[in-house]
């Protein structure tokens, strides 16, 4: 019986399968689509995420795949430079999703059981049983990692408060019989136009488009070839012409967020916790995040090295930065309306993004190099220990943590918890430190 079910096989229900496993936790994916996801869909790692990545040793493997180095991010179409965040990182990497995930999910031990939607969810004092795939799983734990319209939050009448969506989108890969010379020969950060066009791998394009037309279809409607090459035509002129639909979804700017991320022995993550207007990544790497928070956490409860409260500080660190993200989002969907008012707005949130206190706030912001939580003094760029313990470098470490600390040579001192956030900066306060998010020191080592 695996220690933990995870229900989702996108990056977020992956990466937090890939922390489990580096603790040692035997891990069972769920995935409900019968083979690995093509659509590019999200298309940005932002900088804490490849800092993530690199820490894990993960990237390398991403890197093949990255179209673009891109220098900065936007809010809603107006560029936001990275060069100067303080991060080895301070840029962008252009990279369909569907790499990222390919390359987390080559590093698990235990292969993603496929063709297996999660039907029914019951959970107890001991576990949870998870129905999918016509057959019973259990474990002691369930993260539901399973998307914007979950199946596992449905099951549970988990309430997603927030607001329903004001516009319509959509979103779609393509290839092109024809376009005029230099449209899309490169990648760029999108504008706050329709008929945004980028070069994915394989002759294919990203399109995203909004008029008129988007707005008085319904949400289920098809979205045909027709409707496209109206969109792009009005867009770019005559000289384009759409070749091949190879997906193509319809989206809107909703806004919704879990009250609670724990319900029992169900923690939610990624889509499944909170959803927005997908722009510039912020959903792809809000769930990346989520994955590293909650995985060494959940690792350490299952382990019952766990100080009280370590798995619901989950929610208490994670639920503010989705809420921020959100009010983003709904402020870049404002921005972005075609209207003369959102026009004035839009006018003068780009002069203030000219001072550059503004524009470096906002860029720690959107690359999530700036994000902290209560009791962390900052991040370290160091690699994570590969079985997810935390890291304290330039110190001897106190006995009875050896099993949850790897020690390290260095001259700075500071303990590292296994996402990568600093929690102790030399001097006193170590003890307590360790303490706090490690738990107690093991009885052998308090018997000596």
């Amino acid at each position: 019986m695996p220690d933990v079910l995870v229900a989702g096989a996108g990056p977020t229900g992956l990466l937090t399968a890939f922390e489990l496993e580096r603790a040692g936790l035997d891990v069972l994916v769920l995935e409900r689509d019968a083979r690995p996801a093509t659509q590019s869909k999200a298309l940005g790692l932002q900088p804490r995420s490849v800092e993530v990545l690199a820490d894990r040793g993960l990237l390398a493997a991403i890197e093949p795949h990255v179209q673009a180095k891109l220098p900065g991010g936007h809010f809603s179409g107006l560029p936001i430079d990275y060069t100067d965040l303080p991060t080895r990182f301070p840029y962008q990497l252009g990279v369909e999703q569907a790499h990222v995930a390919a390359a987390i999910e080559a590093r698990l031990r235990t292969p993603v059981l496929r063709d297996a939607a999660v039907t029914a969810v019951v959970q107890d004092d001991e576990g949870v049983t998870v129905t999918a795939g016509g057959r019973d799983h259990r474990a002691g734990w369930l993260v539901a990692a399973d998307g914007g319209h979950s199946t596992v939050r449905t099951l549970l009448g988990a309430a997603f408060p927030g607001s329903s969506a004001r516009i319509s989108l959509v979103v779609a890969d393509l290839t092109l019989s024809a376009k005029p010379p230099g449209l899309a020969d490169a990648w760029q950060l999108p504008s706050s136009a329709s008929g945004y066009l980028l070069p994915l791998s394989g002759g294919r394009f990203r399109t995203i488009v909004f008029g008129e037309e988007q707005q008085r279809l319904g949400r289920d409607e098809p979205v045909g070839a027709d409707e496209l090459q109206r969109a792009l035509t009005t867009a770019h002129g005559p000289g384009i012409e759409v070749g091949e639909v190879l997906w193509a979804s319809r989206f809107g700017d909703a806004s919704r967020q879990l009250e609670h991320y724990r319900h029992g022995r169900v923690l939610f993550a990624g889509d499944a916790a909170h959803v927005h207007l997908p722009v510039g990544g912020q959903g792809l790497n809000l769930g990346l995040q989520d994955a590293v928070n909650l995985g060494w956490k959940l690792a350490a409860t299952v382990r019952g090295t766990a100080p009280d409260g370590l798995l619901d500080s989950y929610h208490d660190e994670r639920h503010p930065i989705a809420a921020r993200v959100l009010v983003s989002t709904r402020a870049q969907a404002v921005l972005g309306v075609p209207d003369p008012d959102a026009a004035a707005v839009r006018e003068v949130v780009t002069g203030l993004l000219a001072v550059p206190e503004a524009r470096r706030a906002l860029a720690s912001e959107l690359s999530g190099i700036g994000v902290t939580y209560p009791g962390i003094t900052g991040r370290a760029e160091v690699p994570a220990a590969p079985d997810g313990r935390a890291v304290l470098v330039g110190t001897a470490l106190p006995a009875g943590w050896d099993d949850r600390v790897e020690t390290r040579s260095g001259t700075e001192p500071r303990l590292v918890r296994p996402d990568g956030y600093v929690v102790w900066s030399g001097g006193p306060g170590l003890a307590d430190a360790l303490h706090r998010w490690l738990g107690q020191p093991a009885a052998a080592a308090l018997r000596r």
